[in-house]
C-alpha cells in the first residue's frame, strides 16, 4: 500500500503530534522518577518495584471505568482532560524537587495521579484513530502513531539521563510540563467527527458485551494472552533494571539513560520496517516477529549476568524496542478492523486493563524477587516469561492469517 498525500487528513495529523509531545512528556517522566529515587533517596529494586507498581496501577482500575466513558463521550474531550491530569502530576513533582520535599511515597502518589491520565489518553486514542482516517490507511495511520512514540522512546530516557545529571532533576519535569502543554495544545486543534450517541445503558451491560467479544474471538484472545504475559515479564525487568545497572554494570544516570533510550532507538526502526513486513511477508508472520525478538532482548540481558557490559544492555533494550513495535502497529490494525467501531473504547480498554493492568503485578513480582534474591533472580524470571509469550501467539491462529481479515 502506498502512501497517497490525502491518506492522512489534518486532524490526525494533529493527532499524531499531540501523541510525540504527550509520549515525550511520560517518558522523561518515568525515566526521571527512578533516577531520583536512586540517586536522592538511596532506593534499591524492592523500592523503585513499588514506586512503579503504584505507577501502573490505574491501568488495572481505571481502564474499564475510562472505555466505556470513551465509547459514550467526546474522546477529544476526554483526551484533554487525561493529558491535564498528567500536567498536573508533572507540576507536582516539579514542586517536591524544588521544595526539596521528595519521598518514596510523593513520588508513587504523583505517578500515580499522572497514570490515571495516561490511561485515559491510551484508552480514547485507538476508538478515536478509525474515525479520523479511512480504513485502507488505518496500518499508516498506526505506524505513524507508534514512530511518535517510539521517537518519545529514543529521546525521552536520554534526556532525562541527561538533565538529572547536569541540570537536575527539576529541569526534567519542567520540561515534561511544556511537552504536556503542547500535547493538549494540539488535540484543541483536532475537528472530531460526530457519531450516533450510544443508548442508556447499565455500564455493565457494556463491559460483558466486550469482555464477551475478546475472549470468544480466536484472534483478540491469542492477542491478549500474549500481551499479558509480555508485560508481566517486562515490568519484572523493569523493577530490578536501574539498580542493577548502577550497583552492578556500573553505569551513570546518563548511561542508563542512554541505555533505555536505544529501546526508543529500536522502536523508531521496528516503526519504519513494520509497513514493509506487512505487505511482504504473511499477515501473521509479521505479526509473530516481535515475541520472538523480545525473546532475543531477553536473552541479551541475561547474558550481562556473565559480561556485565553496558553495551550488551542497550543492545537488549534496542531488541526490546524493534520488535514489539511490530506487533503493537500490526496487532492493533487487527483489533481495529475486526472490533466494531461501537465497542471499540470498551475493547480497547480491557486490552488495556489486563495487558498494562499486569504492571504492577509485574512490578510487585519484581520487587519481591529482587528484594529476596536480587536482581539476576528478576533477569531470569522475566526470560522465562518471555520465553512463554512468544509460545502463545505461534501456536495461536493468528501465525496462520495470510492477510488482514476484511472484518
Amino acid at each position: 500500500m502506498s502512501l497517497q498525500k490525502n491518506a492522512l487528513p489534518a486532524p490526525f495529523k494533529n493527532l499524531a503530534w499531540s501523541n510525540l509531545a504527550a509520549q515525550s512528556a511520560e517518558q522523561i517522566c518515568l525515566a526521571a522518577v527512578p533516577l531520583v529515587a536512586v540517586l536522592k533517596l538511596n532506593a534499591g529494586p524492592g523500592e523503585t518495584g513499588l514506586i512503579i507498581g503504584v505507577q501502573s496501577l490505574p491501568f488495572l482500575v481505571a481502564s474499564i471505568p475510562l472505555g466505556l466513558l470513551a465509547d459514550r463521550v467526546s474522546r477529544r474531550g476526554l483526551m484533554i482532560t487525561s493529558e491535564f491530569l498528567r500536567f498536573v502530576a508533572f507540576v507536582g513533582l516539579l514542586l517536591a524537587v524544588l521544595l526539596d520535599q521528595v519521598s518514596l511515597a510523593l513520588l508513587a502518589t504523583l505517578g500515580f495521579i499522572g497514570a490515571i491520565g495516561t490511561v485515559g489518553f491510551s484508552v480514547a486514542a485507538p476508538s478515536l484513530v478509525p474515525s479520523l482516517v479511512p480504513r485502507e490507511s488505518l496500518a499508516i495511520a498506526n505506524g505513524r502513531l507508534e514512530l511518535a512514540r517510539s521517537l518519545a522512546f529514543a529521546g525521552g530516557p536520554a534526556v532525562a539521563g541527561t538533565l538529572v545529571s547536569w541540570a537536575g532533576a527539576s529541569t526534567a519535569f519542567v520540561v515534561a510540563s511544556v511537552l504536556s502543554v503542547a500535547a493538549i495544545v494540539f488535540l484543541w486543534r483536532i475537528a472530531e467527527p460526530s457519531r450516533p450517541i450510544p443508548t442508556k445503558r447499565h455500564p455493565l451491560t457494556g463491559l460483558r458485551e466486550g469482555a464477551r467479544m475478546v475472549w470468544n474471538q480466536p484472534l483478540l484472545k491469542p492477542m491478549l494472552l500474549t500481551s499479558i504475559i509480555w508485560n508481566l515479564a517486562w515490568f519484572v525487568l523493569q523493577a530490578a533494571y536501574v539498580p542493577y545497572a548502577i550497583r552492578v554494570l556500573g553505569m551513570s544516570a546518563s548511561i542508563v539513560g542512554l541505555s533505555l533510550a536505544t529501546c526508543g532507538a529500536g522502536m523508531v526502526l521496528g516503526a519504519l520496517l513494520a509497513q514493509r513486513l506487512l505487505q511482504r511477508l504473511p499477515f501473521g508472520i509479521a505479526v509473530s516477529i516481535g515475541p520472538v525478538v523480545s525473546v532475543l532482548g531477553s536473552l541479551a540481558m541475561f547474558a550481562t549476568l556473565w559480561l556485565p557490559s553496558p553495551v550488551l544492555a542497550g543492545f537488549s533494550f534496542f531488541l526490546f524496542g524493534v520488535g514489539p513495535i511490530v506487533w503493537t502497529i500490526s496487532t492493533t490494525t487487527l483489533r481495529q478492523t475486526i472490533t466494531p467501531q461501537a465497542m471499540l473504547g470498551r475493547v480497547s480498554a480491557i486490552f488495556l486493563t489486563v495487558n498494562a493492568g499486569a504492571r504492577p503485578v509485574g512490578a510487585a513480582i519484581g520487587a519481591m524477587v529482587g528484594a529476596t534474591w536480587g536482581e539476576a533472580a528478576c533477569l531470569a524470571l522475566s526470560f522465562a516469561g518471555f520465553i512463554l509469550q512468544a509460545v502463545v501467539v505461534w501456536t495461536s491462529k493468528i501465525r496462520g492469517l495470510k492477510v488482514l481479515p476484511s472484518s
